[in-house]
């Protein structure tokens, strides 16, 4: 395997979100309704911003691979909807998540990830530890609501069904980029390690928040 995916790679298994406290106690039934609720709406706040980080990477890169990079684009779109469902179970309105603007460190910690985007090769490691993990956090999440929290309706569960396959190929294209890259394998672990530190941020502020 290439260094650099390896490298990043450890520090995604070393970060991981599952073992953040919030998903713990998720994946333990330890939430409340409540808890999951105030979730949505933070987690929302990064939900809608991808589809602009997938832009801006996209926009830094070569022409011939802004047709992929376009598809990944329209599919981070059009999980919006599916999100809104979920947060529709736990009670929160369309017009509530539209409305709400996030935590001031779930606002952060967003503003941390956009800010790693400005770069072509940056963006992808980025990006890459940013959805290499989803589709396993997507998995557990699935089992949680459906064991401990009563959410096992199709529609509210679609969001987390499509990324434990989305991902994948999402992923393999940024991994695909990152081995073909000329910029400074250290930069691009820096980066990496800037994204799962913003993401790791948003769980703080919904652990602060609703725990």
């Amino acid at each position: 395997m290439n260094s650099l995916i390896e490298r990043i790679d450890k520090i995604i298994e070393e970060q991981s979100l599952l073992k953040h406290k919030f998903y713990v106690m998720w994946n333990e039934g330890k939430l409340s309704l409540e808890s999951l609720s105030g979730y949505s709406k933070e987690y929302f706040q990064l939900v809608k911003s991808v589809p602009s980080f997938v832009g801006s990477v996209m926009k830094n890169g070569p022409s011939e691979l802004h047709e992929m990079i376009s598809t990944n684009q329209k599919e981070e779109s059009e999980h919006i909807a599916p999100w809104i469902k979920f947060a529709g179970s736990l009670g929160v309105s369309h017009d509530e998540m539209e409305n709400y603007a996030g935590l001031d460190k779930t606002r952060q910690a967003v503003s941390d990830l956009s800010g790693l985007m400005t770069s072509f090769e940056k963006g992808a490691a980025a990006m890459y530890a940013l959805e290499q993990e989803i589709p396993k956090i997507s998995l557990s999440k699935i089992d949680g609501l459906r064991k401990f929290y009563g959410i096992t309706d199709d529609e509210a569960i679609e969001y987390f069904r499509i990324h434990t396959e989305a991902d994948i190929r999402h992923a393999a294209l940024w991994r695909r980029i990152l081995e073909r890259s000329h910029t400074s394998e250290d930069e691009l672990v820096q980066t990496a390690n800037k994204s799962l530190a913003a993401q790791n941020l948003l769980l703080d502020s919904c652990y602060e928040a609703y725990c």
